[in-house]
């Protein structure tokens, strides 16, 4: 590939990523073909942050007791982090997730199913190495987080075992 076709899909790629953040998008994926041996094939994702719902403390001292009935359902309604839950397991790096060894086999792990310590749970594909990650305990999966071919950023929680 040229210098130039190079620059080109840098810019392409940057315009992309403009396109994901004015529209507030969180994924986007191209394919362009230049030629018949010759294409570029780009997926854009951004990770967009949770924000917590903000509680102000009350002051005065009447309004103590309602307050505390109000904020106690705000609480309880948050949504749980994955990330924090003891029994997360997380990924050791970017890349992407595949449930199964191969297209069309079974996938290694399902909710509520018994694993072992070492058994793989999911593989997380990096320049183009298939890293098959362990379970790191013995436990029963409670929770399957990704999707087979998403894309996971270092440190995303995977999967909860129990």
């Amino acid at each position: 590939m040229s210098n130039k076709n190079h620059e080109a899909d840098v810019a392409f790629i940057r315009a992309l990523a403009e396109l994901l953040r004015d529209n507030d998008l969180t994924e986007l994926q191209v394919k362009r073909d230049y030629a018949e041996d010759d294409s570029l094939n780009v997926r854009v994702s951004r990770h967009l942050p949770m924000t917590a719902p903000v509680t102000t403390p009350m002051v005065a001292a009447p309004m103590a007791a309602p307050a505390a009935a109000v904020v106690a359902p705000v609480a309880d309604t948050m949504p749980e982090d994955p990330a924090a839950h003891p029994g997360a397991v997380t990924s050791p790096m970017v890349g992407t997730v595949y449930m199964q060894p191969e297209p069309g086999a079974p996938a290694f792990i399902s909710v509520g199913q018994q694993v072992r310590e070492g058994d793989t749970l999911i593989i997380v594909e990096a320049m183009k190495t298939m890293n098959h990650i362990p379970a790191p305990r013995a436990g029963t999966v409670k929770r399957i987080l990704v999707e087979d071919g998403a894309p996971v950023e270092y440190g995303a929680p995977l999967v909860i075992l129990e």
